[in-house]
């Protein structure tokens, strides 16, 4: 294929049981499939195996295959990017499903706001693994990639965001920011939840004038792991959502330990008093509402802890 109009990424990392239904879901899309290219970045730490798996891909016209054997989504997403041949492109996780529209809605998205949309990103729907639990607010939802904001195609306002698995961006100006950080987002199997890549170099096209489009008609769906449904996952994704914002800008949020405090003691004052000990921080909660405020909690005693307490001492 010499000149596709997008190209769309796959970043893989040992989940040969779900990659092939993610990319029959990207060979079966609208437009003719001369107007795109699948790249799959296999990250798997055993490329023998990633070279027996993509064998049975290579008949396949418009996929290619990279193994990358240095470890780290941002890594990934990189190399991804630097193989691209298309002005645009698309990234989507390995446990997700595009819907047949998914690459013509995002081409249309940039098309119609033109250059200074450099990044693009639409709905995403869960597919849910397990029951969803009771505990479990809508507002919590997005730790899980769910993203809708409903309406019309339009430049993303002030708190929407869009989730790395239906991201997608202009090849020149990404690769011309440097790309994804590769000191944020996740690293392996899963032990660190490092995230805020996508917001990372979101924020650095924005210094350039770099606009973010929401377009709600390219939907994906996207697996919410049975394991990802239980409140102690939560709990490590809020305190590695606050490290990832404190290393993201650590100047902005060294201040900010003092004021975050507050939220801290509301949640302990709504606790019996045995638990207003550390314990109180991980006690499996039945309320919706004390869930959130839980993960709240954490997430703010992240941030006063990284500070080293700063400032704490005029409390």
């Amino acid at each position: 294929m010499s000149n596709p109009q997008i190209s769309a990424v796959i970043c893989t990392y040992n989940r040969y049981d779900l990659l092939p239904a993610s990319i029959a879901s990207l060979e079966q899309q609208s437009i003719s499939s001369r107007e795109f290219e699948i790249i799959i970045v296999d990250n798997s730490p055993d490329q023998e195996a990633s070279e027996a798996f993509s064998k049975s891909f290579r008949s396949h016209d418009n996929v290619r295959w990279i193994g990358e054997s240095k470890p780290g989504l941002s890594n990934a997403r990189n190399v991804g990017a630097r193989a691209a041949a298309a002005p645009l492109i698309a990234f989507m996780d390995d446990d997700a499903i595009a819907e047949p529209h998914w690459l013509a809605e995002l081409q249309a998205a940039f098309s119609r706001f033109g250059e200074s949309a450099q990044v693009a990103g639409g709905r995403v729907d869960p597919i849910w693994g397990a029951p969803r639990p009771t505990w479990l607010p809508d507002d919590l939802l997005g730790f899980v990639s769910v993203v809708n904001w409903g309406g019309e195609a339009r430049y993303a306002g002030t708190k929407e965001w869009v989730a790395g698995t239906n991201i997608a961006f202009r090849t020149e100006p990404l690769l011309a920011v440097g790309g994804f950080s590769i000191h944020l987002g996740r690293n392996g199997a899963g032990h660190a939840l490092l995230s805020n890549d996508e917001n990372d170099v979101i924020s650095r096209l924005r210094e350039v004038d770099g606009q973010l489009v929401y377009a709600p008609k390219a939907i994906v769906s996207h697996l919410v792991a049975p394991e990802r449904l239980t409140q102690p996952w939560f709990r490590r994704r809020t305190v590695w959502q606050a490290t990832s914002e404190y290393l993201q800008d650590p100047k902005h949020n060294f201040d900010l330990g003092p004021r975050y405090w507050n939220v801290v003691t509301d949640f302990y004052s709504r606790l019996p008093s045995r638990d207003r000990t550390p314990r109180g921080l991980y006690l499996e909660q039945s309320s919706p509402d004390m869930f959130r405020l839980q993960l709240s909690a954490l997430h703010n005693f992240t941030v006063a802890l990284l500070s080293g307490f700063n400032g704490f001492e005029d409390l």
